[in-house]
């Protein structure tokens, strides 16, 4: 059995928190990172453009300064995402260099999508980079940004994101394998963001590394769905998942549109 989807998929959108980036030292992960480049690399051939919206900054920044406890300064925090990009970016430029692919850095605030001439730049600058083979790895501008436009390990940035590129589905990967419910059971599937649903929708316990949780995953899903963009939240542990979901395979939940 497998899931249909209304349209064929062509370009998604993947969302990787920063658990799935970094681990409990706050090193990266490279064995995960390596096998994403190589299902991007097979959904390539497939003919399906594939863009990362990526956190980690932060804790692979505290990981380069032997730290293990995440600051609650903001100009702390934004030096640590200053150090840590380098760092992030270094890792996907290897792997990505191992699968046969190049990548690109796009970091992004808030007023990107405020105006329509910054939002169709954005958008332009993505083209022309799918248009090469290219993967552009996308994350918040963590070093310029203020407490007021976080936006909350990168849950609504990539729900932005889907939605100006019109892509077909966003995939947000995450340390939980899907929506759980009062049985922490999957939820397979949802036709309709119910009250229920939020309520077992919930922050995440994993404070030193991530920062969202649950419920700005839903939120993110509410917005791409009112802009008929399907959604599917899975664990980023799960083998094969970018190439899996894709396929329809019954991974993780899926948020129907």
């Amino acid at each position: 059995m497998t899931r249909t989807f209304q349209k064929p998929i062509k370009r998604i959108v993947v969302k990787l928190g920063s658990s799935q980036i970094a681990d409990e030292k706050f090193k990266a992960r490279r064995e995960r990172l390596n096998s994403l480049a190589k299902q991007i690399s097979q959904l390539h051939k497939k003919g399906v453009e594939v863009v990362l919206v990526s956190s980690g900054a932060i804790a692979l920044g505290m990981g380069e300064l032997g730290e293990n406890r995440r600051p609650t300064d903001l100009g702390a925090l934004q030096a640590r995402a200053a150090i840590g990009q380098a760092v992030l970016m270094r890792n996907y430029i290897e792997s990505f260099k191992i699968a046969g692919l190049k990548c690109a850095q796009v970091l992004l605030s808030w007023d990107d999508f405020g105006k329509d001439t910054r939002a169709l730049n954005v958008r332009h600058t993505l083209d022309a980079l799918l248009q090469k083979g290219i993967v552009p790895v996308i994350n918040e501008n963590d070093t310029t940004s203020t407490e007021e436009i976080k936006f909350g390990d990168n849950d609504k940035l990539s729900a932005l994101v889907a939605k100006l590129l019109h892509a077909n589905l966003l995939i947000i990967l995450s340390d939980v394998d899907g929506l759980l419910d009062h049985n922490k059971k999957v939820v397979p599937e949802v036709n309709e963001i119910t009250p229920e649903i939020v309520a077992i929708s919930a922050g995440t316990a994993n404070i030193q590394v991530a920062r969202g949780g649950m419920k700005t995953k839903i939120d993110a899903v509410k917005f791409v769905r009112e802009a008929h963009i399907p959604c599917i939240i899975a664990g980023g542990n799960v083998p094969n998942v970018l190439v899996g979901t894709t396929s329809g395979l019954l991974i993780g939940t899926y948020f129907t549109v």
